[in-house]
């Protein structure tokens, strides 16, 4: 671990640090009616900050004094950037006097705001910020996954309330947010659990979209997503035609190498990683089918699994055929395997009709079994981003091109700034989280309209 000591001090980005930093080789608009900023932010609940490592009981909620004047300082840091869309993360929602003073202070900045609990009485949750001089909100709608970790997500349908420089023909620019927080990996078996809700997530907003027939539009998706680049969600995200907007301006590729560039969050642990990402899909970017996806991601972390055990390709089909004596996989060893790799069998993992869809997309010839060379093809995938330019799911549907309006990345910035080289300041004490915002610049697209998905 990367550890710099050094006095904590608050950089005022909005005066100057997002022109200073700037890795797009342009000059950066000043922050205004050009532009919109977001950001996301772990805020660390008081009920989890401990405050000494030997006494793990011991909690900043237990004192008020030191939770009001932490608290305090993050918001002075959050209505001093003023950013059009706030998230925050860990937000403690049990304690009224800490959900008043949130309240009252994003609301006279001109916030409107939106919170939800986790479930099952956990104490904290999400809240939601637009600011009113940028959005009017025409939806909000809340998403509770009621699965191990008791976690939550927040999806806003906001229409923008201001000309944006390409945004002058009066055309109306809608765009929808969600704001969420997975559950931490506590073990490898948590990865499904982590999985599945990003794709409930996709699925509700997809599902959203098609109910109510609505024409394509951006999507962010901000929070903390407790896992890295290196992880199946950030994979499983990226062929679905998102972009992390950080590395997009940092021009971060999802290699290895840059895997470690930046870190966002020092865990209970002590390890410094990436976890807090804002996600951008525009309206032009084509998706492959949403089931598609998920059942490349399940395959990858069963293949990572195996793999961990030192299992050769040759060795993980032998593996999967179980006791059976043919060349081929059947359905029942298929299962079997699953439960022993801990992806099925196991409180919130694979369901029934998981299963059963996952075994559809192996056996490719429907003849009931899975061959080698089917098996070679679920081994051997490769996750792909999707293309730019946007075309339908199906070919059975007339397709109409479109104009439409989505964002360029212009600017994004990590506090403290230490955390964008690596390295976690000692002596930083808002959060255990970093600060993530990043600014938006519109921009007019053609996309490939169809009336089943876009």
């Amino acid at each position: 671990m990367v550890v710099v000591a050094k006095h904590e001090t608050i950089a005022r980005t909005k005066s100057c640090s997002f022109l200073s930093i700037s890795s797009m080789g342009e000059p950066e608009p000043e922050r205004g009616h050009s532009v919109i900023s977001c950001t996301t932010f772990n805020i660390l609940a008081p009920i989890y900050k401990r405050l000494d490592q030997q006494n793990q009981g011991l909690r900043e909620s237990d004192f008020r004094a030191f939770w009001l004047a932490r608290n305090k300082r993050i918001l002075d840091w959050l209505l001093f950037e003023t950013s059009s869309i706030i998230c925050l993360q860990e937000f403690w929602i049990g304690n009224e006097e800490f959900v008043q003073m949130y309240l009252k202070s994003l609301g006279d900045a001109g916030y409107i705001t939106f919170k939800l609990a986790r479930t099952n009485n956990r104490g904290d949750g999400l809240l939601t910020a637009v600011h009113k001089d940028y959005f009017s909100v025409l939806h909000y709608r809340e998403l509770l996954f009621n699965d191990f970790g008791d976690r939550v997500a927040q999806l806003l349908h906001v229409q923008l309330n201001v000309p944006l420089s390409q945004n002058q023909k009066g055309n109306v620019t809608e765009v929808l947010i969600v704001n969420t927080h997975l559950l931490f990996p506590h073990d490898s078996s948590l990865s499904i659990v982590r999985l599945h809700q990003v794709y409930k997530i996709l699925q509700y907003v997809e599902s959203y979209q098609k109910e109510n027939q609505f024409k394509p539009m951006p999507i962010i998706l901000c929070g903390d997503w407790n896992g890295s680049k290196r992880g199946h969600v950030y994979k499983f995200l990226r062929s679905q035609g998102f972009e992390s907007t950080y590395d997009t301006a940092h021009q971060c590729d999802d290699n290895d190498a840059d895997a470690q560039k930046w870190v966002s969050h020092r865990n209970h642990r002590g390890n410094i990683c990436g976890v807090d990402f804002i996600w951008l899909c525009n309206p032009n970017k084509s998706r492959k089918p949403l089931k598609t996806s998920w059942g490349e991601a399940v395959f990858g972390i069963l293949k990572y699994q195996l793999r961990k055990a030192s299992m050769t390709e040759i060795d993980a089909f032998a593996f999967l055929k179980g006791e059976n004596y043919g060349d081929y996989i059947t359905y029942s060893a298929f299962c079997e395997a699953l439960h022993q790799v801990n992806l099925a069998g196991i409180p919130n993992g694979l369901t029934f009709q998981d299963t059963r869809d996952l075994w559809k997309q192996a056996d490719i010839d429907g003849n009931g079994v899975v061959d080698y060379e089917e098996f070679k093809r679920i081994w051997n995938s490769t996750w792909s981003e999707q293309d730019e330019n946007c075309s339908s799911s199906s070919n059975a549907f007339r397709q109409v091109t479109e104009e439409a309006l989505g964002f360029k990345v212009k600017n994004a910035v990590l506090f403290p700034r230490e955390t964008e080289k690596g390295m976690w300041p000692e002596n930083y004490s808002l959060s255990d989280h970093a600060c993530l915002t990043v600014m938006f610049s519109p921009l007019r697209m053609k996309c490939n309209e169809s009336k089943n998905h876009c």
